[in-house]
């Protein structure tokens, strides 16, 4: 069993250091690089900032509902501002190969299935089944 299977953080920090060693020209032994792990993790990071730019949009879309949908709810400011603020995150987290890697429509429909039935006793005001946005219109400024 390998340090990465047993402390990713460990492993991590090694692996980092024998390829700052092997760009600066340095031999290393080939045999400490873990080429198949470090190749599986380069590919997980851009499927993770996917999922964060996805999970952020997502939180955007369910406040936005939220507060369309309780208008006069004592909460409506905050899930308006918290709607802005995920916006802002997923802005920073976007780059445009996201673009048609992002579907609004699954995000919207996602954040739709995740609406309360009911706050504070009273059912929400009528949502659009379609999205209303467009994935220009949540990233760009508010």
């Amino acid at each position: 069993m390998s340090d990465y299977d047993t402390d990713i953080l460990i492993w991590s920090e090694h692996q980092a250091e024998l390829l700052r060693r092997l760009a600066a020209g340095e031999l290393v032994n080939d045999a400490e690089m873990d080429w198949l792990n470090i190749a599986e993790e380069i590919g997980d990071v851009g499927r993770s900032e996917l999922r964060s730019c996805r999970s952020l949009l997502r939180q955007a879309l369910r406040h936005m509902l939220k507060a369309e949908a309780w208008p006069l709810s004592r909460d409506a400011p905050t899930w308006r501002a918290d709607a802005i603020d995920f916006r802002r995150q997923a802005r920073d987290a976007f780059t445009p190969s996201m673009q048609q890697k992002i579907d609004v429509a699954d995000l919207y429909a996602d954040a739709l299935a995740a609406m309360p039935e009911t706050m504070d006793g009273q059912p929400p005001l009528p949502l659009p089944d379609v999205c209303p946005v467009t994935l220009d219109e949540l990233l760009g400024e508010d």
